[in-house]
């Protein structure tokens, strides 16, 4: 009777050993299928002052209600002054990196209140913030929109990063961007 009972135990042990080291592990790219992934994502880009001081860097997404938001964070890293006056240049990207026909609204979302632009001096080492937001909502006969990446500038004309981020737009294809500022408001 013990055999028979250590035996069932060993087989169900077994099982759950057996099943986990056949599965390898997720792909690290997303999937093109048009809908948002739940695995792994390409890694951020490395970390690279630019010739501008103006390092960006993205957050996680962060979710209410239908509504999606990353926080954008400006990094000045470079001695001289960094002077930003206006809105981070922001596009949506497909699963190839191609960009999307997303409209950029500056102005406040549902995730934050847009200060509108003004001058944000950072000596090297300050930070200065700006809110990317989206809404998922999807209406009838239109299909929703999934960016896999968005591409990230201080500024319009500079260099720009390209960051994973996967964006479920619905059907709104919409952004809403903050200006750059020392504190975000919501």
């Amino acid at each position: 009777m013990r055999l028979a009972v250590v035996l069932i135990v060993l087989l169900v042990a077994g099982c759950g050993t057996e099943v986990a080291s056949r599965g390898g592990p997720p792909p690290a790219t997303p999937v093109p299928t048009g809908k948002a992934t739940g695995g792994p994502i390409p890694t951020p880009p490395p970390k690279v002052c630019p010739a501008s001081g103006a390092q960006v860097t993205v957050g996680p997404v962060e979710a209410a209600l239908g509504h999606r938001a990353v926080v954008l964070t400006v990094t000045n890293c470079r001695p001289k002054t960094l002077t930003l006056n206006g809105y981070p240049d922001v596009a949506v990207l497909d699963y190839w990196r191609k960009p999307l026909g997303t409209v950029v609204a500056h102005e406040s979302s549902y995730m934050a209140i847009d200060p509108g632009p003004k001058r944000v001096r950072l000596s090297k080492g300050q930070t200065a913030r700006a809110v990317v937001a989206w809404s998922n909502t999807v209406a009838d006969g239109a299909d929703p929109q999934t960016g896999q990446f968005l591409r990230v500038a201080a500024r319009t004309g500079e260099v720009q990063a390209v960051w994973p981020v996967v964006t479920d737009l619905g059907t709104t294809g919409k952004l809403e961007v903050t200006a750059w500022a020392r504190e975000l408001k919501n």
